[in-house]
């Protein structure tokens, strides 16, 4: 079931149990967790793509493996709001995805997300290589960490 708004998708979540965020690159797809009690988003790994198939078994694998309870995948909006053709094979990936799984599936705009990832490994004085390595799935940190926060503020 994809969710278009977050009230919705919160409306489907458990009362605990973690979201796994994604950050769908044409590459690679990082995977962050969240605790479960939805309080903090942690990069996990990062999938090396293949062809749908493949990526959605060792993706549900995973998440299976790690009792996800909802996804949330990184939507990459234009600067100006507006959504191109990598938003559109999000939203496509999202919809092959929800054939294949009950989980609630939902989005969150990820602009800057990556260069958001980018800016606190420099901080943490990674080298460009290990940056590289880490990139996709500590944007996946931040995309899910913005949800964690936006569905925290919910409650509150």
């Amino acid at each position: 079931m994809i969710c278009e708004t977050v009230e919705e998708f919160a409306a489907t979540l458990p009362a605990f149990g973690g979201i796994a965020g994604l950050d769908l690159g044409t590459v690679t797809i990082g995977v962050a967790m969240s605790d479960l009690m939805r309080g903090v988003a942690t990069p996990v790994l990062t999938i090396k793509r293949k062809k749908f198939g493949v990526d959605a078994a060792a993706l549900l694998k995973l998440l299976d493996e790690r009792k996800a309870q909802a996804i949330v995948l990184g939507l990459p909006r234009n600067m100006d709001g507006s959504e191109g053709p990598r938003a559109q094979a999000t939203r496509a990936f999202a919809r092959n995805l929800a054939r294949l799984t009950d989980l609630p599936i939902t989005y969150w705009d990820e602009r800057l997300s990556t260069v958001a990832a980018e800016r606190a490994m420099i901080e943490a004085d990674m080298s460009r290589k290990r940056r590289a390595e880490l990139v996709d799935h500590v944007a996946a940190g931040f995309i899910l960490q913005g949800m964690l926060d936006r569905l925290g503020h919910l409650k509150g």
